[in-house]
């Protein structure tokens, strides 16, 4: 695949070994002058990768034994609280988390050192301070709505407030380390720490005969965000300290906002449409159906990885290679990123659907019955993957808006469908509603970055228009 008409100058190597070699990354290395920068982009890819697949490995082992201890209903409250965690922990930071690998780069490379300094520390704080305010009023509104809540739901959602605030503080602290590139700095405390943190305290809890319910789960999952969320901050500020010259700080919080909120609203419908299907089912079916579904997509997490490792890699890169007008090293960049999500996406596709049956077992005999529905939710996953971060990148070079237009109205499609289809197919209803969300939203990015950037990004085909950003 080619995004741009600029064509390596390394001849074709032959042989199957050599082709993929060609295919994957020599156009990148010449196009970038060399192979260091490719290299660190594989090398940070595959440890943001890694990190991943051994953060679902503890994902998936201890939703299975919280699935096997606490049985079908209790599981599936806890998994209904814990999704509104994940899914308002990571829009109340106000998009700093992504906006920080625009905003960073863009400091270093204009030598604004004292504007760096106060967002290294002012982000965290404004951050930690509206998202305790925001879980208060959460709280207040759990109290009000109590009476049409289920029973052995609210105290775990109580729990779920006062774990949002930690949670919001470790996701900035995320965009900063990745900023730096200190991927693991930025990624083990939330998804190796926190996870073996959860197993250890619900094993404990289990093994010393404690009732084992959706309460008892929430406070092992809140404990283990705080503690992981102030681990980060002391190695973070550790590092930043050897890093950052010490000096004034000036705070710009309203450039920040002006600069995040529209990312923002990118990641906000990106998540609604993420859970919508889990919420939505949670409405009309039973919890232990919802226990089923969540396995399912747990299942097939390995995918959005691949996804997530891209994204997470490139775009600070982004930002940095178009505030620096070097369309050329962009243009191989988005050319690099697209291919290394979609081949090995489709691969981890095939492999777990070859293997789904028995990781579905892995839950419990009755998750097998969720299988049919991998197979539904993978299309849309693959579909994604083939334009790669393509977000990310309208994100960096200031295309928030229509990209947040793109996600509402494919957020806005999957609410739909969710709602015709969940209540009479279940599962299926609700995998067949993502699905075909997701390759409305990958259509309309693809034609966005066409006429905006000029790009073709595909993992297939080539570009014919050479338009700039």
């Amino acid at each position: 695949m080619a995004v741009t008409d600029t064509q390596s100058a390394t001849p074709v190597p032959t042989g199957m070994r050599a082709r993929l070699r060609s295919m994957l990354g020599d156009s990148l290395d010449s196009s970038l002058g060399g192979s260091s920068e490719a290299s660190v982009t594989r090398r940070l890819a595959g440890t943001i990768f890694i990190i991943r697949v051994v953060s679902a490995a503890l994902a998936y082992l201890s939703q299975i034994l919280l699935a096997r201890w606490m049985g079908g209903s209790d599981y599936g409250v806890y998994v209904y609280v814990w999704t509104w965690v994940l899914l308002l922990g990571s829009m109340m930071d106000f998009g700093i988390s992504a906006s920080a690998q625009k905003i960073i780069p863009e400091y270093r490379t204009r030598s604004e050192h004292a504007l760096l300094r106060g967002f290294l520390s002012g982000s965290r704080w404004m951050t930690f301070i509206v998202s305790s305010i925001v879980s208060t009023l959460l709280a207040g509104v759990v109290k009000l709505l109590s009476p049409w809540i289920d029973a052995g739901a609210v105290v775990p959602l109580y729990i779920g407030c006062v774990t949002l605030p930690a949670f919001v503080v470790a996701n900035t602290q995320d965009g900063i380390a990745r900023s730096h590139d200190w991927m693991r700095l930025g990624l083990m405390p939330q998804f190796i720490v926190r996870q073996s943190l959860i197993i250890g305290v619900t094993a404990g809890m289990f093994a010393l005969g404690f009732n084992l319910g959706a309460t008892a789960a929430m406070l092992a999952s809140a404990a283990a965000v705080w503690i992981a969320m102030i681990g980060q901050m002391v190695a973070l500020n550790r590092r930043l300290g050897h890093h950052i010259e010490p000096g004034p700080k000036a705070y710009d919080f309203r450039g920040w906002l002006a600069v995040s909120l529209p990312i923002l609203m990118v990641e906000g419908f990106y998540l609604l449409l993420s859970y919508t299907d889990v919420l939505v089912l949670q409405q009309f079916r039973p919890s232990q159906e919802v226990g089923v579904y969540f396995a399912v997509v747990k299942t097939l997490a390995l995918v959005s990885f691949i996804h997530y490792a891209m994204s997470a890699t490139t775009a600070h890169r982004f930002a940095e290679y178009h505030a620096l007008g070097d369309r050329a090293r962009l243009s191989a960049y988005v050319a690099h990123a697209i291919k290394w999500t979609f081949w090995p996406s489709l691969a981890a596709t095939v492999l777990l659907l070859a293997f789904g049956k028995p990781l579905l077992w892995l839950f419990g005999p009755q998750f097998v019955t969720g299988y049919d529905i991998m197979f539904v939710a993978a299309i849309g996953l693959v579909v994604r993957s083939a334009i790669g971060p393509v977000e990310r990148l309208l994100n960096m070079l200031g295309h928030q808006y229509i990209c947040a237009l793109a996600y509402a109205l494919a957020f806005v499609m999957n609410v739909a469908l969710c709602v015709a289809l969940v209540p009479r197919f279940g599962g299926h209803g609700a995998a067949s509603a993502t699905s075909i969300s997701l390759v409305f939203e990958t259509v309309l990015l693809f034609w966005i970055v066409r006429q905006r950037l000029g790009l073709h990004v595909l993992a297939f085909g080539k570009s014919d228009s050479d338009g700039t950003p």
